[in-house]
């Protein structure tokens, strides 16, 4: 077959968590760019629906939706509707994060930890098991984590030299120990899925440019190989491969995407 043919997501149907968000928005554009039809879902519908109709304005085929991920009702409620609309369901990428539960540094309250991780930890599980019933009954599917080098590397505090405290510190241990275990899930759920022909692969992502301190900015671009943040298009080839058939045989993986930070 035609590798853009290969590449092409016509006719498949794709949903993005957290799809209007910072590099959920570059994922759900990539994706609906690429010919799927996208659903973007999170907590605010209106943010959602907002950025599917400028898509739609666009030309392409968008739609916006809601759920909590704390809320196992509203996720089996999600994959219902999306049953009920489009009958089907070929890629799902999980990239919601919610930050900012667990504060105080390393000895922060524990009950934040908790419910960093019930979100980010239990709701991420209960999401994947419950969208991937639909990819198991229809016998085809790809699953696509948006993991961090933070799950794969240790902390590196000198990117925060001269940040003046605004950035860095000993916080971001629920976020280490979530997204490290993204990683493994993501090889336990390659073979779960494997004899249903549904795929499950993670990408390992570095810092995206997001007007950071301009000593984060520095110090990070002299860590990474292509000396720079990543900006609004640097995922997009990799997200079109990875839900598209031209990774039929790509499973299993931890794929870093990250300008050669993790390669040091």
């Amino acid at each position: 077959m035609n590798v853009m043919e290969l590449l092409s997501l016509k006719g498949k149907v794709a949903l993005v968590t957290g799809g209007s968000g910072k590099y959920g928005s570059q994922i759900t554009e990539a994706l609906a760019e690429a010919g799927a039809t996208v659903i973007t879902a999170s907590r605010s519908l209106e943010k959602n629906e907002a950025f599917a109709a400028a898509l739609r304005e666009k030309g392409y085929d968008a739609y916006g939706e809601t759920y909590d991920q704390a809320d196992e009702s509203t996720i089996v409620a999600l994959k219902d509707r999306i049953l009920e609309k489009f009958g089907r369901l070929d890629v799902l990428v999980n990239n919601s994060v919610l930050r900012g539960q667990f504060t105080g540094g390393f000895f922060g309250d524990s009950d934040g930890f908790a419910r960093s991780l019930d979100i980010n930890g239990r709701g991420f599980f209960v999401m994947t098991r419950t969208m991937g019933t639909i990819m198991e009954k229809q016998g085809s599917g790809s699953i696509i984590n948006i993991g961090s080098y933070m799950g794969m590397l240790g902390p590196n505090q000198n990117l925060y030299a001269g940040t003046g405290g605004t950035m860095g510190g000993w916080g971001g241990a629920d976020y280490y120990y979530h997204k490290g275990g993204m990683h493994q899930f993501t090889r336990f759920l390659a073979a779960y899925y494997g004899e249903f022909n549904v795929r499950c692969n993670c990408l390992s992502l570095g810092g995206l440019f997001n007007n950071q301190h301009p000593a984060f900015v520095e110090e990070y671009s002299k860590a990474c190989y292509i000396h720079r943040l990543a900006n609004q298009d640097d995922i997009k080839g990799i997200i079109v491969y990875l839900a598209s058939d031209a990774s039929q045989y790509t499973t299993g993986t931890v794929i870093p995407v990250d300008g050669g930070y993790s390669a040091r």
